[in-house]
């Protein structure tokens, strides 16, 4: 399930990027249209208390400030700064989840922040897909942050079997919030063509509510660590998908850490099976 919502997100840079919208419009509708999603996936069965409230705020945060990153910086940018979240989540384990961190999680994340290192070695100048690369890595690096805090959340109010649904509720709750609070500045939407509307709407139905069904389903039965590793494809494949459909080139570094990444991923991916197998 994890790697499904991987793939789903990773379609996201590709599809923020379009032309015809600014940030916050691609903000307010592909938020507006995932609530939309998640409510139905629900059946309006939602659970509603002050964690899945506050999971739900932090949420928020992190999908418009990476819609907002994505639009000022690359793609591969913007993804690999968020894919610095593991980091943040080895503080957050132990102390908030109770999870214990291994030898092996720590090896792993060395290795993942040479291969996020490696792609931001040399700083891209200002193109037309991405106009003010300073900012977008700025808002990406807070990005990373709310990500983790979100993993963390998500992962807290989903592991009490009562709570069935909980974190569907929290990413209705911030998809909602951010197209609430996008809206104002968003309006007038322009007179974009049908295959911009198009991409918008897959953004809201397909690459967040979707993808947060099958996110918050393997997080009931993985540690948040481990999803946030498995989420590394992810980052891998993002800028892949923007090369291909808007043309922006990640370059030779960008390739190089995320092969490290995907050898790093696929070996404790192995690894994780091979341990919970009966055989093993």
């Amino acid at each position: 399930m994890a790697v499904l919502a991987a793939i789903l997100f990773s379609t996201g840079g590709a599809g923020i990027k379009v032309e015809a919208f600014s940030g916050l419009q691609v903000s307010a509708l592909r938020s507006g249209i995932a609530a939309l999603v998640l409510l139905l996936f629900a059946k309006g069965r939602l659970i509603w208390s002050p964690h899945v409230a506050g999971a739900g705020v932090v949420y928020s945060a992190t999908v418009t400030l990476f819609v907002l990153s994505t639009k000022f910086t690359t793609a591969a940018n913007a993804i690999f700064l968020q894919a610095t979240a593991p980091i943040y989540l080895l503080l957050l384990g132990p102390s908030v989840l109770g999870e214990r961190i291994t030898g092996r999680d720590v090896l792993s994340l060395v290795f993942v922040a040479a291969g996020v290192l490696l792609c931001f070695h040399g700083q891209p100048p200002a193109t037309l897909t991405a106009p003010d690369p300073d900012l977008g890595n700025l808002l990406a690096l807070t990005c990373s942050v709310t990500w983790a805090l979100t993993l963390a959340a998500l992962r807290y109010v989903e592991r009490d079997p009562s709570r069935t649904g909980a974190g569907l509720t929290a990413a209705f709750i911030g998809n909602a919030i951010a197209s609430i609070v996008a809206l104002p500045f968003a309006w007038p939407y322009p007179a974009a063509s049908p295959s911009d509307w198009t991409t918008v709407v897959y953004l809201g139905v397909a690459q967040i509510g979707l993808a947060y069904v099958f996110l918050t389903l393997a997080l009931r039965r993985l540690p948040a660590l481990e999803v946030s590793i498995l989420l590394l494809i992810e980052p891998v494949l993002n800028p892949a998908w923007t090369w291909l459909l808007r043309g922006e080139d990640p370059g030779g570094w960008t390739i190089a850490g995320g092969a490290i990444i995907v050898s790093v991923m696929a070996a404790r991916s192995l690894y994780e099976a091979r341990r919970r197998s009966p055989q093993g």
